[in-house]
């Protein structure tokens, strides 16, 4: 029997977004018993997601993407029915073990150590996004995402997502021209300019490199990043005109204001 469903909300290593919404409404259709599971490690406060609305049992995010701190939590967000499930559960678990956690946490204690320099900048990571309100938080991703994919495609270059709909607003998986090495490329990247860039994964490996747009970045931040990009792939001898990526860019960005 099918006891859970589990979904990457933003996959990482594509740019791809998957449609959670749609995918509980499939599992209600079907008056499916399945929990839903979802990574929201690299969309949460960068994407739009909606833990009950969207009905997730777990959703679960680390510190080191939208919430702009370093790794070192993991932040869980777990339904009435997730919880009745796991007192059920016959597998074995030790550190994973929701129970205790819950148990010390109604006395306002933690059972371990806790890495309570990450939760103070927590505290100061929610302020932010409290500051700028979430709504404003995911148009200013969804603004600078659009605008690095028309500089990506004004150089004549290929996003690997194929479905517009899907496209990832906190990172961009560029394709690499025929006859380059997306990982050779990246090392010259890093080499030349210090511009770190994410490589490809398994079937993708050597074909594409990722551009991210998320956590705290501004219209300054992305020109400079894709400046690099231009600067570099033309180093590395890709056929491009320098600045067509970045007057599309710039072009997007004074044609739709930031909110804020």
């Amino acid at each position: 029997q099918l006891r859970a469903v589990l979904v990457v909300h933003n996959e990482t290593s594509t740019g791809v977004t998957s449609n959670v919404a749609a995918i509980r409404g499939a599992l209600d259709r079907a008056r499916h018993p399945a929990l839903l599971l979802v990574d929201v490690v690299s969309s949460l406060a960068s994407i739009d997601f909606r833990v009950d609305e969207w009905g997730v049992d777990v959703a679960l995010t680390g510190p080191q993407k939208g919430l702009m701190l370093p790794p070192g939590l993991a932040i869980l967000a777990v339904s009435d029915k997730a919880f009745h499930a796991s007192e059920k559960a016959k597998c074995p678990r030790a550190y994973w073990d929701w129970a205790p956690v819950l148990e010390r946490n109604k006395r306002g204690e933690f059972p371990y150590t806790p890495a309570t320099s990450l939760l103070f900048g927590l505290r100061e990571s929610l302020a932010i996004l409290n500051e700028e309100g979430l709504p404003n938080v995911f148009k200013r991703h969804a603004r600078l995402a659009e605008a690095c994919r028309r500089a990506v495609q004004a150089l004549g270059l290929r996003i690997l997502c194929q479905n517009p709909a899907e496209y990832s607003n906190t990172l961009t998986a560029v394709v690499m021209p025929t006859g380059f090495d997306s990982d050779a490329y990246i090392a010259h990247a890093w080499k030349t300019l210090d511009l770190s860039l994410g490589v490809g994964l398994s079937e993708v490996k050597g074909k594409i490199f990722r551009i991210g747009h998320l956590g705290s970045l501004n219209e300054l931040d992305l020109l400079g990043g894709l400046a690099g990009v231009e600067l570099t792939l033309k180093s590395f001898g890709v056929n491009l005109r320098l600045g067509a990526g970045l007057a599309a860019a710039q072009q997007y960005l004074l044609e739709t204001p930031s909110s804020q």
